[in-house]
């Protein structure tokens, strides 16, 4: 995986995780809280349906309330009290039961068929004693009571909340109740909408995380395009640059082959030609062609001296066999030789021990340094220092020539071109070049960190 999609990667990622997380805190706060309000609901419908059972109850007491309060228990009386019992209803499936207090019917609207059945041994289909638990109650003063029974409208059993009320004169227990299917069925209306809800946020937050994720990959694919753009863009630069100090390499040796070396053979091929033709001579022909002969030796000795000064200046022997303080030691007495420039060479600090693509790069940068120098300073007096410690190398280069403006030359399209090359050297090593210039003179400092 190559940086840029690491980065992109590393981006996502977080963002994927703390969106699921939010998802997953949302639905459990949603589902809590679906949870709360389901009881909230439940509760209120409940109230609100044993506030109006309490009301039904308390309304056909009071419409019995003159029979019951006479004292009377005749047959015409209890018929009486029936009747009015039977005539009061509430939508399809409100009505009034009564039971005796053996569980025995003795009144009932929707089912006529039950009265005067014995039903104290009625069990529903759960198992539970219906008509005990209602009479219980009554024992009990009266009050509410959960049980299940077929519903008129529908002819199913269903769950019912009564109300029941003892009539002690009578041995009566007289109630109603109201069918909780409709309550439910609001619940679960309550509890799929939250559901959807949920469901919607969940999708929601998938859309967003979705959304984002494209985004972030797209800014990242639009990125790697540019970065992509802008690297081959600095690739070609540099290649160009390549190719460009190869030409001018070339260049300067084809003028030191062919202006030095080249010269220097022809005149030792021409004295040579002379030397044999005078060592037919007279004797005094053959004193002449031993003189040039021994002058020739001497051109020789030059021509070995400038091939070997080409060949420092390609790859210098000393920074391979005795290091980059031998080698700079080196170079600060040619440039000296063939300059006329003093150069004072010091070093300090384990300089032996150095690596040899930091070696390589910092005698290059010297030597582009002194060049520079020669070309433009036209210094009386150089200093080239080496000194390492606290894990860094750091090399210098001071001269007391003319400066120049550092920043306008290594931003010339055409101009600054042996600067770059020793920045970008650095560059290649996690280095860093500081120049600092000025009429009384230019220092050039590379340093260069060094891993322990």
């Amino acid at each position: 995986m190559q940086l840029r999609q690491k980065v992109i990667f590393l981006a996502v990622a977080p963002l994927i995780v703390a969106l699921c997380a939010i998802a997953l805190f949302v639905r459990q706060q949603a589902i809590a809280l679906a949870h709360e309000q389901h009881a909230t609901i439940q509760q209120a419908y409940l109230a609100s349906k044993q506030a109006e059972l309490r009301h039904y109850v308390d309304l056909a007491s009071h419409s019995i309330a003159h029979l019951t309060a006479s004292g009377r228990s005749d047959p015409a009386t209890l018929a009486e009290a029936k009747r009015i019992l039977q005539s009061l209803s509430f939508g399809d499936d409100g009505y009034f039961f009564v039971y005796d207090m053996q569980g025995r019917n003795l009144m009932h609207p929707r089912q006529p068929e039950l009265v005067g059945r014995d039903l104290w041994n009625l069990h529903d289909q759960f198992g539970a004693p219906t008509i005990q638990n209602i009479v219980a109650v009554a024992k009990q003063g009266g009050g509410l009571v959960r049980y299940n029974w077929v519903k008129p409208s529908t002819n199913k059993p269903g769950p019912k909340l009564g109300y029941v009320v003892p009539i002690p004169q009578w041995g009566w227990v007289m109630g109603s109740g109201l069918y909780l299917d409709d309550v439910q069925s609001a619940l679960d209306q309550v509890d799929a909408q939250q559901s959807r809800n949920i469901e919607t946020t969940m999708w929601w937050i998938a859309g967003v995380a979705i959304l984002a994720t494209l985004v972030i990959g797209g800014a990242g694919l639009a990125l790697n395009i540019s970065e992509s753009r802008v690297a081959d863009t600095k690739l070609k630069a540099l290649a160009q640059r390549v190719v460009d100090s190869q030409e001018q390499e070339r260049a300067r040796l084809s003028r030191d082959l062919h202006d030095g070396i080249s010269q220097w053979l022809v005149s030792i091929k021409l004295q040579i030609e002379a030397g044999i033709i005078r060592m037919k001579g007279t004797p005094d022909q053959q004193l002449q062609a031993h003189a040039s002969f021994e002058r020739t030796a001497e051109e020789l000795n030059k021509v070995l001296g400038e091939v070997r000064r080409i060949s420092h200046d390609l790859r210098p022997t000393l920074l391979d066999d005795l290091g980059l303080a031998a080698a700079l030691d080196h170079l600060a007495e040619e440039f000296s030789q063939h300059s006329g420039t003093p150069v004072k060479f010091a070093a300090a600090g384990d300089v032996e021990h150095l690596p040899q693509a930091v070696g390589t790069v910092l005698f290059r940068i010297a030597q582009e340094a002194l060049t520079n120098i020669e070309r433009h300073a036209g210094a009386h007096h150089i200093d080239l220092s080496l000194q390492t410690g606290a894990g860094r190398v750091l090399l210098t280069i001071a001269d007391d020539g003319a400066g120049f403006d550092a920043e306008g030359v290594a931003t010339h399209p055409q101009r600054g071109i042996g600067l770059r090359n020793m920045m970008e050297r650095l560059d290649a090593i996690g280095g860093r070049l500081d120049i600092a210039s000025s009429a009384a003179g230019t220092t050039v400092c590379a340093r260069v960190e060094l891993e322990v």
